[in-house]
């Protein structure tokens, strides 16, 4: 919990602070407290989400400092779990934006109950949980899941509705990742709902919270009636803050590198001399709202990449005002309308395609591992 409550700010965005938070990452430790609000977790995955740094890049310096596979298995499996969702969304592209595998059912609304929005539900972990995640864009995966089953199981919102509300205020907002995992929560992506009562929340948030709606026996989730607390439901429109467009300044000479809000890579041709361009399309941002902290934190990680400018504005808008040619890109599913040389991402592992469960994946991954 260190660092929420010291003096430095909990996601810096020096690319040097970010090199050095991956050399202080105990993967063993990592596999034994994730779950406790207070574990061992890296802090990494706003990096990772933003393509500053990679899931190989991480696995490779954990392995470097000589830990073996089999010690550290855990960790890489939830790391191996980033390229997963990836993978899916590469695969299903905007079916994920809909019940995948399952149908969600009941479902009494397409909206989100109040009291997780004003974090009021009465759960003192959940709505300590929300408070912070307002102020830093970060919240700890248990409490994620913890938040999508009162959302969507004990309150029957749909899942997609808050699903997006997560995901804008999110620092590492990942849409595969957060969508599949919502569905996976809500038994749309999955072959059961998750469910956690009082005593699970206690033991892993170190409360000791008695007298909730959670408070009860996992056999009465199943005939639950909707909690009061969670009956009235709000829906929002979720605008992303984009910067004004501005003018930039582009050598119709040179090859052009687009980043944009996946890949902020400060490695990326870093040898070369090109135009480095973070691209900022609305219509994505249209689809895929984020806050304005999210924002600030995008072009505040783009300051490592040198001669970087900003353009507020769709592809075809920009090669066409700048008249670009030799054109390079990252492969990403919301890049399918660029136009030019596409370079493949970093993966841990040579396994592509869609797999229908996470294990089937790792089976294949966990091969190419020497332990």
């Amino acid at each position: 919990m260190a660092l929420f409550e010291n003096e430095v700010p909990l996601f810096p965005t020096d690319y040097n602070q970010i090199l050095q938070r991956i050399a202080q990452i105990d993967p063993v430790k990592y596999g034994h407290s994730r779950n406790f609000i207070d574990g061992a977790v890296t802090y990494l995955s706003p990096y990772i989400s933003r393509g500053v740094i990679s899931t190989k890049q991480v696995l490779g310096n954990v392995l470097e400092l000589g830990f073996n596979p089999a010690q550290i298995e855990k960790f890489i499996q939830e790391l191996a779990w980033r390229d997963y969702w990836q993978q899916v969304w590469i695969a299903k592209g905007d079916a994920i934006n809909s019940d995948l595998k399952n149908t969600q059912a009941p479902v009494s609304n397409h909206e989100i109950p109040g009291a997780i929005l004003n974090a009021i539900t009465g759960i003192e972990a959940i709505d300590k949980a929300i408070q912070k995640f307002y102020e830093t864009g970060y919240v700890h995966n248990h409490l994620r899941m913890y938040i999508a089953a009162i959302a969507c199981n004990m309150g029957q919102s749909h899942w997609k509705y808050p699903a997006q509300w997560m995901y804008y205020h999110l620092l590492d907002g990942d849409w595969a990742s957060n969508t599949l995992s919502w569905q996976w929560v809500a038994g749309a992506n999955s072959n059961k709902k998750y469910v956690a009562n009082q005593d699970n929340i206690n033991k892993y948030c170190h409360t000791q919270q008695k007298n909730t709606f959670l408070d009860v026996d996992y056999a009465t989730f199943s005939k639950m009636e909707i909690p009061e607390v969670l009956r009235e439901t709000s829906f929002e429109k979720l605008t992303t803050p984009l910067p004004s467009k501005s003018a930039i300044s582009v050598d119709p000479q040179l090859s052009s590198c687009i980043y944009n809000f996946y890949n902020l890579d400060p490695n990326w041709k870093q040898d070369s001399k090109v135009n480095r361009i973070l691209l900022l399309e609305p219509s994505v941002f249209e689809q895929y709202p984020i806050s304005k902290k999210s924002v600030d934190f995008m072009i505040d990680l783009s300051k490592n990449i040198e001669e970087i400018q900003v353009y507020v504005g769709e592809f075809t808008e920009l090669v066409q005002e700048y008249d670009l040619n030799d054109i390079y890109y990252k492969k990403h599913p919301l890049n399918s309308n660029y136009k030019g040389i596409e370079e493949p991402r970093d993966w841990m592992f040579d396994v592509q395609g869609y797999f229908s469960s996470f294990f089937g994946f790792w089976k294949k991954c966990k091969k190419q591992l020497k332990y």
